[in-house]
């Protein structure tokens, strides 16, 4: 199968195809998780010191509540994979991702305060309520940049020091309107793949009239999402290595 098929068939350019663990990869949305998992580290990194433990279970939440939970629910709701994995076992994912942060959240509530309660209940809320479409503002591209972007920055630090701060406001901020360009990218890549199998754009210039392929149009949202999934990763484990 060469790399034009698979173009054609992959509902995103980081899902593999033709399995179920192929389907499980794919339900993970692996760069965009890390992505946003670069954003808790980017919060902690602000703090003075870094409680190492109260990181990876910030980690561990963000990546059973969004990267697991919320997927899982937005592939239930309307299938936007195509996977196979059957209802029952989505909904199966769901509840024990959503489980898991509960845990995690009673383990910090124990540990650190018990606000993580509050914390974890608005998270879950806001992952649930944006995959579900719940309200219109929440299930918008200013509702995605809060829920994704600002958010978790916010978590990462409040952990770290119970407090909120003028420089992880701008933080938050920031990764707010990077959770914009991300779904300003996003959003047409989507489309393209999953609802335009033969899509060409003509373009005229100075040499002549010539046309994109499907292929390099989507290389025009596609790549720059992968390099910007990378660099915010490394973003945040240059900035934690820090504290090492």
């Amino acid at each position: 199968m060469g790399p034009q098929t698979l173009s054609r068939i992959r509902p995103a350019f980081y899902a593999p195809v033709g399995s179920r663990v192929g389907d499980l990869v794919a339900l993970l949305h692996l760069p965009y998780t890390m992505w946003h998992l670069a954003y808790v580290g980017l919060g902690a990194a602000l703090a003075p010191t870094v409680n190492w433990l109260w990181l990876a279970g910030t980690l561990l939440a963000f990546f059973f509540g969004t990267g697991v939970g919320a997927h899982a629910l937005d592939e239930l709701k309307d299938r936007p994979l195509g996977t196979r994995l059957s209802s029952r076992a989505l909904l199966l994912l769901t509840a024990g991702a959503f489980a898991a942060v509960s845990v995690l959240a009673g383990a910090g509530a124990f540990l650190i305060s018990p606000w993580i309660l509050g914390w974890a209940v608005l998270g879950l809320g806001l992952a649930a309520g944006y995959t579900l479409e719940s309200h219109r503002v929440l299930h918008s591209s200013w509702g995605f940049s809060i829920a994704w972007g600002a958010f978790p920055v916010a978590v990462g630090f409040w952990v770290q020091t119970g407090t909120l701060s003028a420089p992880l406001a701008a933080i938050a901020i920031a990764a707010a309107l990077l959770s914009l360009a991300q779904r300003a990218l996003s959003t047409p890549a989507k489309y393209v793949r999953r609802s335009a199998p033969d899509a060409t754009v003509p373009i005229e210039d100075r040499g002549g009239r010539r046309e994109w392929s499907r292929d390099e149009l989507l290389a025009t949202w596609e790549r720059p999402l992968r390099l910007l999934s990378w660099a915010m990763v490394m973003l945040s484990v240059g900035l934690l290595t820090r504290h090492l």
